[in-house]
């Protein structure tokens, strides 16, 4: 895996931290900030437009919501609704972006001052239910409810995420508690001794939770079902304690009832020679480790799976991005310190929607951000592939040259 660079689709006015993509309209949604404290530096939730020009992806600030205080450090998407985790709270916001039509589009494109801004050139800051019309394009972002999702000492909601058909949202944060908000509590229970570094739910209504208590658990409501133990398929430390870090339900390509987990594992202390961190594919519906892979020296920050589960997106401390192919954990893209700073997440191009548009000639792509302010773009080219037919062409080939040789150097052999 040679040195590569990956190109930077945006840079924003402040520390990015959260990253989603929404299939249907193709905005990709960075949000971050830099908190209460007064540096100068904003919190923000910004929306920007992709857009394939030439044969390659670019992306163009469409709108940027403002958020006061409250730097927004993990997102979930439902449609148009996103649910932000904003120090103890999860704020709920709806997002409406549709096209402008006839001479509404001309006269709001005239009031435009200059041409599109592009990264790091960001207009005035939305408040709540602001509108901003964009070369045909209205967007209106409106703050719906927040509520209160940690009630530690030092809270702060750390994941938020909802189901798959996105009738339920699940959050979890630094006190070891998972909670199903809405107007009314609908569920709470402690599922950790410590924070919970990430949660999964699953189509089945199950629920998947990691924490710093080095546990990573399966759970039907506040029930129990089982704990994970990578190990039993893997290597064994005596001396080295791991913990899971990040947990992510996928599809199985080409099996539609098919359904896999994908957890990571890094050593929970930090040590002068690093062990590697391991990728960990698990049944689906008896959560028995199927496949288990180093990642390298590198600890990984975040994971992502592609929305066919074909392939698995990584982000590490140091700042490098890798993407790997779901089926056998096999490394297919590496770009050594991307960001140079720690990777906060990633997110992979929806393969519904506008996505199959916007990717154009590649087989997937990756964004990712950084504490460094920066949207970076990596793409998978096509692999190429021998037709079944042709492959059968040389087999018959090879066996009549065979023939040949051996009859001019034998004779009479046939």
């Amino acid at each position: 895996m040679g040195r590569r660079r990956a190109p930077e689709l945006y840079r924003a006015p402040f520390p990015l931290y959260a990253l989603q993509v929404d299939p249907s309209t193709g905005l990709l949604i960075a949000a971050g900030g830099g908190g209460a404290a007064k540096t100068g530096i904003k919190n923000g939730v910004h929306f920007l437009q992709l857009e394939l020009i030439n044969g390659r992806l670019s992306a163009s600030l469409l709108h940027s919501h403002d958020t006061e205080t409250r730097a927004t450090m993990n997102l979930a998407l439902a449609g148009d609704i996103l649910a932000a985790g904003q120090d103890a709270h999860c704020q709920l916001l709806r997002f409406q972006a549709h096209q402008q039509q006839g001479n509404k589009a001309e006269k709001a494109g005239s009031k435009e001052q200059g041409p599109r801004q592009r990264k790091g050139a960001a207009p005035a800051e939305k408040k709540c239910g602001a509108e901003t019309q964009h070369e045909g394009l209205e967007l209106r972002v409106e703050n719906l409810q927040a509520v209160q999702t940690d009630f530690s000492s030092d809270p702060l909601q750390k994941v938020v995420c909802f189901n798959h058909d996105n009738t339920l949202l699940a959050t979890g944060g630094t006190d070891g508690y998972v909670r199903v908000p809405s107007l009314e509590k609908v569920l709470e229970f402690k599922a950790h001794e410590g924070e919970i570094e990430d949660l999964a739910l699953g189509p089945d209504g199950k629920l998947v939770t990691v924490g710093r208590d080095l546990k990573a658990s399966v759970w039907q409501k506040d029930q129990l079902v089982t704990q994970l133990h990578w190990q039993e398929n893997g290597p064994t430390f005596s001396s080295t304690p791991y913990r899971y870090q990040a947990c992510r339900f996928g599809q199985v390509p080409d099996q539609p009832a098919g359904l896999r987990l994908f957890t990571v594992q890094i050593p929970h202390k930090r040590l002068r020679q690093p062990p590697p961190c391991y990728l960990t594919a698990w049944d689906g519906s008896n959560f028995l480790p199927l496949r288990t892979k180093s990642c390298g020296h590198e600890v990984v920050s975040c994971l992502d799976v592609s929305e066919s589960g074909t392939f698995l997106g990584l982000g590490t401390v140091t700042g490098s991005v890798a993407i790997y192919i779901a089926f056998s954990l096999q490394c297919l893209y590496y770009v050594r310190e991307a960001h140079g700073i720690v990777v906060t997440d990633v997110a992979f191009l929806p393969e519904k929607g506008r996505g199959p548009e916007l990717l154009g000639s590649h087989e997937t792509a990756l964004f990712s951000v950084a504490v460094d302010s920066r949207c970076q773009l990596h793409l998978l080219p096509s692999r190429r592939s021998v037709p079944v037919w042709l492959l059968l062409l040389l087999c018959v080939g090879l066996i009549i040259v065979t023939i040949l040789l051996l009859q001019s150097a034998f004779p009479g052999f046939l």
